[in-house]
């Protein structure tokens, strides 16, 4: 990152980072996700039929999970916030009379998002490089969009060998707001414990991540994404190609803050 660049943003220790989950730490990818959700369907329905639970025909079924699901994301669109999927699909069976415990419903609800998380990749080394930004004393958080239940993305989390890393982690199900709202970075600076000028965002979205990022005080990395091809990266952010030169580029931000103010004393 050129130095300029650097000289530019406000003299403040980086003291925290925080990550989007989505096309950041998670690659998904442009996709359909008609097809994973119809697996999801299949699996969830043979779940259902193996633990002896009243089920309809599975086109009823897809049909049924399908159009809810689809209605509470177009609401959260429109409210912009967002639901929380296990709670969804617990109305679902109740009205299909499906009566499970408190673990089969986190495994149905899995059951049901798996197929998407196995389209998920990471960056190789990224384990490594995060334990690179923890050694350097940073602590590290995750502020996503997103209607999966905690359970399941903190499985997805786990299997990758990522979980670790991430004691602080806000899912907007869990709130009454969501990014692009300046407000939920102000929750995650609380929940981190730090100030808003000492945490590092990094995000693939312009408008949900970077822009808000910035308008809350924080700093703002993009990094590069299917989402932000073409377009504009707002002067005041940073932006990286893989989150391996992170740890890099906050010691450069480190140490040009630690510099100006030891010029200013």
């Amino acid at each position: 990152m050129p130095e300029s660049k650097i000289e530019h943003q406000k003299s403040e220790i980086i003291n925290a980072v925080l990550f989007d989950l989505g096309d950041t730490l998670l690659e998904f990818g442009d996709f359909s996700t008609t097809r994973a959700f119809l697996e999801g369907a299949r699996t969830t329905y043979a779940f259902l039929r193996d633990h002896n639970q009243p089920v309809s025909c599975f086109a009823w079924y897809f049909l049924r999970n399908l159009v809810r699901l689809r209605t509470q994301y177009l609401i959260a669109i429109l409210t912009r916030r967002d639901f929380d999927s296990l709670e969804v699909l617990k109305e679902v069976g109740a009205k299909l009379g499906v009566r499970l415990s408190a673990d089969q419903w986190t495994e149905f609800a899995w059951l049901w998002y798996e197929p998407l998380s196995r389209r998920a990749r990471i960056e190789e080394g990224l384990p490594e490089s995060l334990a690179r930004l923890t050694d350097m004393g940073l602590k590290l958080g995750i502020v996503s969009n997103t209607f999966v239940n905690r359970a399941s993305l903190q499985r997805q989390l786990q299997l990758l060998g990522l979980l670790e890393f991430f004691p602080v982690q806000l899912y907007s199900y869990e709130f009454h707001v969501r990014k692009p709202s300046t407000e939920i970075f102000r929750i995650a600076a609380g929940r981190i414990a730090e100030r808003p000028e000492n945490i590092l965002f990094v995000g693939d979205r312009i408008d949900n991540d970077i822009l808000p990022a910035l308008a809350s005080g924080m700093r703002a990395v993009l990094k590069e994404a299917y989402t932000n091809q073409g377009k504009r990266v707002p002067p005041a952010a940073l932006r990286i190609g893989r989150l391996a030169e992170l740890p890099a580029l906050i010691e450069q931000i480190n140490a040009s803050a630690t510099e100006a103010a030891s010029t200013q004393s």
